[in-house]
């Protein structure tokens, strides 16, 4: 599904009005009437509220001008403000606005501060506002007479529903350009919109209904501009194919993960077992010699293969000596349809120099993490894709911090662009992970995960999705349905196991624990009854 920015949004309602013929006036009506519907379904209390619709002298004032007329149509209590000068609204807002007053509905004008102190307390009276001040034309912070409204409404504790955008958030960043209203609902038009999917501004949205109005798919769709999408369960469900009766392991794809230390044997398990629980036909762990029998003890679904490792300084007994970079070759005889590389590797000098001659001399796929990243963090540019090869980098902030020079602050505060930017310039595909986890494509697309919860904030998470991602590529072999499909999935793996363990007490093993519940419920509507008969 795609998000879509202000610019993108006024380029739809063009091209619907001007190539499909909908008039502007249908559109508004439309718009009103979702948000109605939306409100009925969320508050089954509707009809015995008082609801105040509050009005801005622009296309998001007209809308809620029909929200008002369709709310009392349905005989709810309701009251409407404008704030502004009624002589300033114009268009389509104005039609509806004056079809309110000739049904019987004064709408009360708040032209400045002193207007809004006289009827504040009529706001307060009732127990529901609707917010359609400002949509997704606002370009600059709040100030003067709205500014004093915001404030004074999200101080009331009234429960408030957003038309499109809650006022004060700009569709066109996810970091709130000031102060905003504070939803507990929001009905965005047509199309999700930045703030309302991305942290900090979703914190303002309350819970997110799209409401379609009429713009038809095909025009959001191929609207000019940055191609930002969500991912959908619809989407999601679309990559996943039955298997057939007389398939075999092979088809599945053959995954080869290279993960591991001494203290870290647990990161090339939980990789391991993301792998074959997302469908690998075949999973080998290649790991440090020393490690090999507490890893090959950890599951007997997967393979396990030696590698050698470097001598250690002598006087530094305790500390490992490394992989030995001169072992490449070998491991690249054995490497299946894809290698996953990096989780738990750790970072001595050696382990570094495999890793970097590794990835140099791989044709295969690649996924990188973890220490795999680590080993390029002064050395960015050779982590790249190729022509014929693709490479999937899946960084935390801080792992991500590193790679662009950055602190892990600024990571975060630019996630999406930080993310596009290194995507694009070294030819890979960056999962960005954390909330609303991102995907960033070498050709310019951006995908954002909805699915996820705080609880997935424990150590292994990581190392799973890691395995995850390797194996859906080996079996789609496109990365970036491997990587949409994987991330979604962990996310889903994430919500069923919180569900089951709490937030608090969910581990990484409990996420992996949970993929095949993710994977029934994603495919439910694709199960195939056997004939018994």
């Amino acid at each position: 599904m795609r998000v879509l920015n202000s610019a993108q949004m006024r380029e739809a309602d063009r091209r619907t009005i001007e190539e499909i013929g909908i008039p502007s006036l249908v559109l508004m009506e439309n718009a009103g009437r979702q948000v109605v519907a939306a409100m009925e379904a969320m508050y089954t209390d509707l009809s015995d509220r008082q609801v105040a619709v509050l009005c801005g002298r622009g296309n998001n004032g007209g809308d809620g001008f029909v929200v008002a007329r369709t709310l009392l149509q349905r005989g709810v209590d309701v009251s409407v403000f404008l704030i502004g000068n009624v002589s300033e609204v114009r268009g389509d807002a104005r039609i509806n606005m004056e079809i309110l007053g000739r049904l019987g509905l004064t709408t009360v004008e708040i032209a400045d501060s002193q207007a809004w102190e006289l009827h504040f307390s009529e706001v307060t009276d009732c127990t529901l506002i609707v917010d359609a001040i400002f949509g997704t034309g606002l370009n600059a912070p709040l100030s003067g007479l709205i500014e004093s409204v915001v404030a004074d409404v999200n101080a009331s504790g009234i429960a408030v529903v957003a038309v499109d955008l809650p006022s004060g958030l700009s569709a066109d960043s996810a970091e709130p350009i000031g102060d905003s209203i504070e939803a507990g609902l929001t009905v965005t038009l047509a199309a999700p919109k930045l703030p309302l999917v991305l942290p900090p501004g979703e914190t303002r949205a309350g819970d997110v209904v799209i409401a379609d109005i009429g713009i038809p798919s095909d025009i959001l769709d191929t609207v000019d501009g940055p191609r930002v999408e969500l991912l959908t369960r619809a989407s999601m469900r679309e990559l996943i194919t039955p298997r057939t009766p007389d398939s075999h392991k092979g088809d599945y794809g053959r995954v080869l993960i290279i993960a591991g230390s001494r203290g870290k044997t647990g990161a090339a398990h939980l990789a391991a077992v993301g792998a074959l629980r997302s469908g690998a036909g075949l999973v080998t762990v290649a790991t440090p010699s020393s490690c090999q029998a507490v890893v090959a003890t950890m599951g007997p679904e997967y393979m396990t293969e030696a590698l050698d490792e470097a001598a250690g300084d002598p006087d530094e007994p305790g500390e490992d000596g490394g992989l030995d970079p001169d072992n490449v070759d070998g491991v690249l005889e054995i490497a299946g349809d894809v290698i996953a590389l990096g989780p738990g590797l750790g970072r001595a000098p050696s382990t570094r120099e495999f890793i970097r001659t590794l990835v140099d001399r791989a044709t295969m796929p690649l996924v990188v993490d973890a220490d795999g990243l680590n080993a390029f963090s002064d050395a960015p540019e050779k982590l790249a894709g190729r022509e014929g090869r693709d490479v999937i980098i899946t960084p935390h902030p801080g792992e991500m911090a590193r790679l662009v020079g950055m602190s892990t602050d600024e990571v975060q505060a630019s996630r999406l662009e930080i993310a596009r930017n290194f995507a694009v310039a070294h030819h890979v595909y960056v999962v960005l992970k954390g909330h609303r986890t991102l995907i960033a494509t070498p050709d310019d697309k951006i995908f954002i995960n909805p699915t996820g919860n705080p609880g997935m904030a424990t150590g292994g998470t990581g190392d799973v999705l890691t395995g995850m991602i390797a194996a859906w590529l080996a079996q789609l072999l496109d990365a970036e349905a491997a990587c949409k499909l994987a991330v979604y999935l962990h996310g889903m793996a994430g919500d069923l196991a919180e569900a089951d363990e709490g937030e608090v007490a969910m581990t990484s093993a409990d996420v992996a624990g949970h993929i095949g519940d993710a994977i029934l419920e994603l495919t439910a509507r694709k199960r195939v009854e056997r004939n018994t008969t």
